[in-house]
């Protein structure tokens, strides 16, 4: 199966103040959206494994979109989700979403360890969804602890499914909650591999 891509949709903000902090760098949070139609749009238990194999080629594209549209800032931080049509299920998206789909990701942005933030639900044209986002490599890094939120204008339509991807260059600007930094995973990863 191929998968039938309608229309691509990307979001990205660049925020340089939050509370008491100011950076000359901004912190980019970024979402790349595809709209693809749904095959199985109108069933109900259909098998879901040409979904799931369909979703290696998306994980590529979805990759490939998410790195330039970061434009050169390094990812620490990631989630996906995805918005399924009225006559979909939430299964449908779920299948999109597996580690197939995520690994090609990974790889086209340099790697990731931790599992995944995710959520999907089905939807009307225009809902709202927040995408939640840890940390790419260690999943207890509190600072990285956050989320974008995303509309599809006028979709995803019945027989679609709107899979989103998000990125985050850094941590919150003002995080101060303590726990594991993103510093501190660098050094445990270096190490491991001097062996």
């Amino acid at each position: 199966m191929e998968l039938n891509i309608r229309r691509v949709l990307v979001q990205y903000e660049d925020t340089f103040e939050e509370g008491a902090v100011r950076v000359e760098t901004p912190l980019r949070k970024a979402a790349v959206i595809f709209v693809v139609e749904n095959p199985l749009a109108g069933t109900v238990g259909a098998d879901l494994s040409p979904l799931i194999e369909a979703s290696v080629d998306l994980g590529r594209k979805v990759g490939a979109k998410l790195v330039e549209v970061m434009a050169g800032f390094e990812v620490q931080g990631y989630g996906k989700g995805a918005l399924v049509g009225l006559a979909g299920e939430q299964e449908h998206a779920n299948a999109l979403l597996t580690t197939v789909f995520a690994n090609p990701v990974r790889e086209a942005i340099g790697g990731g360890e931790a599992w995944i933030s995710s959520f999907q639900k089905v939807a009307a044209p225009g809902t709202v969804i927040d995408i939640p986002m840890n940390h790419k490599d260690e999943v207890y890094v509190r600072s990285h602890y956050d989320g974008i939120t995303v509309m599809v204008p006028g979709g995803p339509k019945a027989d679609e499914v709107a899979v989103i991807f998000c990125a985050s260059s850094g941590r919150r600007l003002n995080w101060r909650v303590g726990g594991m930094t993103h510093e501190e995973v660098l050094a445990r990863k270096a190490k491991a591999a001097q062996g």
